[in-house]
């Protein structure tokens, strides 16, 4: 009987179950990921190694004959011989795939398996016992993506039981795919996320172009990633979806910028991305001497990092370019620096639209996000307005998370392509009225005003007053270490 992808899913997520007491649950999914590449890489490896025996002339033990190369000390058959030091022995096998395939250069080698209190030598041996119950070569998988979608199946399960910390490496589905689809992707563009996390934005971008006639062997991907685990994770989401020639980078986007060509910013077509909500500590100090001319227009406070990330998304676009980032309200209506870089923006007539979002639906923060469409060539019907639309009231309520709906996902799209007045939900916006509310752009004062009275947006009104709260206490930390300075205590 053939593989149904729900049979692959729970066989996957059933390997979790035999780490799960021993290891933390945000911790573990590098272990089952690992895991499940290296028998991926092998069960492809059986089959080309099969079908190259019968090409005449062909050398079935010479590694330019393989998409990736395992050699044997890598090859699962050799693991399942080993009784003790097993998680030795998978390390092991990690760096002899690097050595051979430089592809994978640094994915692997950053899991450790030799942890013998948490890994002790028997659950590693179910481990490798439950994964060799199961084939994921390509002849086994009725669908050429069907182990990628597993994968994304994982990657939102692993979110889900890590909570809080979900949110560092995943963006909801229905959000990705709402992004996706108001930037509308296509064949032959260059598409990048700088803060790409698992990768599910661009794995996106490509299941959109397909389902429009596109080639996805025609799109250029681009991503980068801070956090070492994620990248891996990411690198290996990408190569499970066959996307061997996307270019994903380790590093802080602001403070090392790794897409670069010729000492300049790589452009692109689309740029999409969901930074970490209002980063702290996110690189002030080196944007003050920026080499790549990001932030024309101002530096965001040194504790709220979310327009530094909006401002190097700009830079990054091309003539023609198109940006897609998921925001916190903050960002709409905070004062000073942040004021005049929405200012700048809107003056530059770059900002398209501004999309408020249901709340609950982001890992790690129940306040409600809000969307950022900003192109840098807009249409003459669009220039010096902006559409503002309030999603926030049209999702599926959740357990733990909400979400959002493939009705609410259309409702959203339709009315940013008709880019029309729709009453209690959409307005476009002149930028002289604009201008006249100092460019605050929170979006319950431009849209849900009904005869009787103006809707109030609570969890927007809560989040500003969270928002002036730490900045007033940063100004008084400020006000104090001036005054101690001066001899005042």
């Amino acid at each position: 009987m053939a593989l149904t992808l729900q049979a692959l899913e729970s066989h996957l997520w059933e390997s979790a179950n035999i780490l799960r007491g021993s290891i933390d649950s945000a911790d573990y999914k590098q272990y089952i990921f690992g895991l499940l590449f290296l028998k991926r890489l092998n069960d492809v490896f059986d089959e080309e190694r099969a079908a190259l025996e019968d090409v005449p002339g062909a050398d079935p033990d010479e590694p330019v004959e393989y998409q990736f190369f395992v050699p044997e000390r890598a090859r699962w058959s050799h693991l399942r011989t080993i009784a003790v030091n097993v998680g030795a022995a998978i390390n092991k096998a990690f760096e002899a795939l690097e050595e051979q395939n430089r592809r994978l250069e640094g994915v692997l080698v950053s899991i450790d398996f030799n942890h013998k209190e948490r890994l002790p030598d028997q659950v590693l041996l179910r481990l490798l016992a439950h994964f060799s119950q199961i084939r994921i070569g390509n002849r086994d998988l009725p669908e050429p993506d069907m182990l990628g979608r597993a994968y994304e199946y994982l990657i939102a399960e692993f979110a889900d039981d890590a909570g809080k910390k979900g949110g560092e490496f995943y963006t909801p589905r229905g959000v990705v795919q709402l992004i996706v689809a108001l930037l509308q992707p296509a064949e032959g563009m260059r598409i990048c996320d700088p803060t790409v996390g698992s990768g599910g934005m661009l794995i996106e971008s490509v299941h959109y172009i397909e389902s429009h006639g596109g080639n996805a062997k025609n799109v250029s991907l681009y991503g980068q990633e801070k956090n070492l685990n994620t990248w891996s994770i990411c690198k290996m989401n990408i190569l499970l979806h066959g996307l061997v020639d996307a270019r994903i980078e380790k590093g802080d986007t602001i403070r090392d910028p790794k897409l670069v060509e010729h000492g300049e910013l790589m452009l692109f077509d689309r740029v999409i991305a969901n930074p970490p909500f209002s980063l702290k500590d996110w690189g002030r100090e080196v944007a003050e001497h920026d080499a790549y001319g990001r932030f024309p227009y101002g530096l965001p406070p040194k504790s709220y990092g979310d327009l530094a990330f909006v401002q190097h998304m700009v830079a990054s676009l091309n003539i023609t370019g198109r940006l897609g980032v998921v925001m916190p309200h903050g960002i709409l209506f905070r004062g000073n620096s942040e004021q005049h870089i929405r200012q700048g923006l809107l003056e530059q007539n770059l900002i398209d639209a501004v999309i408020g979002l249901p709340p609950n639906l982001f890992y790690g923060t129940g306040i409600p996000a809000s969307i950022l469409i900003i192109q840098k060539s807009r249409p003459a019907s669009h220039q010096n307005r902006v559409l503002f639309i309030d999603g926030s009231r049209d999702f599926q309520a959740g357990k733990n998370q909400n979400s959002l709906r493939p009705e609410d996902i259309a409702k959203i799209v339709e009315a940013y392509l008709t880019y029309q007045d729709l009453e209690n939900y959409a307005r476009v916006v002149s930028l002289d009225e604009i201008r006249q509310n100092d460019y605050n752009l929170n979006i319950s004062r431009y849209v849900g005003i009904t005869k009787e009275a103006e809707v109030v947006d609570i969890g927007a009104v809560i989040q500003e007053l969270r928002e002036l709260e730490a900045e007033r206490a940063e100004l008084e930390a400020k006000m104090y270490g001036y005054l101690k300075e001066l001899g005042y205590e």
